[in-house]
């Protein structure tokens, strides 16, 4: 397939209309933070804002996996993130779409264990509010060599490191999604010139410059700012590895957004150890928490940040369940669902 032609995820031929009653059960992860959460309280609130279609549907709230089988063995739709998905199609024969409450869906591939005929959502569209707001603060970070700052200052250095203005310097965004989109818009409110990357190649309003992945090699030195939020899947692992760092600009900086592994952390260590960037400011790791005798917790001019930059505290769990009420209004429309999932691309 062309770079530049967009494919879109497509719904099942024989995906079948909803029945007059749904049945939803929202299967919540107890060890997770409450930020993720769809608590009976947050469906109860999201229901008064659906009151119409809330009526059509009976919902369960749960996080308890030893009740797991019980709970999906009439649903038509499960709202999760990890699940027990071993002979999924026997266990709920009745589930027709999934909704998993993150963007990256890597942890469930490949997408063998999908009942046949059903349909794979993600969350991708929650997180842009709140990246939109951490983009732009790292992007001033790096700008003002905050990260530079922190290991002077942890050294008991008084090294005066002045900055430039940030306007008119560029930004090139690795990944024009949803959550690209945001950092593109923080970037434009900023006064920088956006150069963007996009499977597609299709424009944004806030890019000024878009590209297919072929071009990296040609975008990378001229970028002050790279900021990265592709999802990581076979196409983007390794994308940034040492040999695209080495095209950067010593007196650039990187942002990370997207999954470690589309970033060399080796190679990029190396690099802020020698001086050969400004800075780095880093929200995702592998693994997840990072490890205590991870050697990136001494690395100089690196800011990390425990992958929270686009979880917005208060309306993250809102938004995702605002979402599924969007998509079963969708679909009692006949209408394709939002956020469709492609097993090919893995997004």
């Amino acid at each position: 397939m062309p770079a530049n032609k967009l494919k879109r995820a497509r719904m099942p031929k024989d995906w079948a209309p909803p029945p007059k009653k749904l049945r939803l059960h929202i299967e919540n992860v107890a060890s997770m933070a409450l930020v993720y959460q769809i608590i009976p309280e947050r469906y109860a609130a999201a229901a008064q804002r659906h009151k119409q279609l809330a009526r059509r549907i009976d919902a369960t709230v749960a996080a308890d996996p030893k009740g797991f089988d019980k709970a999906i063995a009439d649903a038509d739709i499960l709202v999760g993130w990890r699940f027990d998905r071993e002979n999924l199609a026997k266990r709920a024969p009745n589930l027709k779409w999934i909704h998993m409450t993150g963007a990256g869906i890597e942890h469930v591939l490949p997408l063998d264990w999908l009942p046949p005929g059903a349909v794979l959502t993600n969350n991708r569209g929650v997180h842009a509010p709140k990246a939109r707001q951490f983009a732009m603060t790292a992007l001033l970070m790096l700008n003002e060599r905050i990260p530079e700052l922190i290991t002077e200052q942890r050294k008991a250095r008084w090294s005066r490191l002045f900055a430039t203005a940030i306007e008119g310097k560029t930004a090139l965004i690795i990944s024009v999604g949803m959550m690209g989109d945001a950092a593109a818009r923080a970037a434009k409110s900023l006064g920088l010139h956006v150069i963007g990357i996009r499977r597609s190649g299709a424009p944004n309003r806030y890019v000024d410059e878009m590209f297919t992945p072929d071009r990296l090699d040609d975008l990378l030195p001229r970028a002050d700012f790279v900021l990265v939020n592709a999802p990581l899947t076979a196409e983007t692992e390794g994308m940034l590895g040492r040999r695209e760092l080495d095209l950067m600009k010593s007196t650039a900086g990187l942002i990370n957004m997207g999954r470690a592994r589309v970033v060399d952390y080796k190679a990029l260590s190396t690099k802020l150890r020698k001086g050969e960037l400004s800075g780095a400011i880093l929200d995702v790791f592998d693994p997840e928490p990072l490890p205590k005798t991870s050697p990136l917790w001494k690395v100089p001019n690196l800011i990390m940040t425990p992958h929270v930059s686009s979880d917005d505290n208060d309306n993250y769990a809102p938004l995702t369940i605002d979402l599924v009420f969007e998509n079963i209004a969708r679909w009692y429309a006949g209408k394709t669902l939002k956020n469709v999932v492609d097993p090919d691309l893995q997004y």
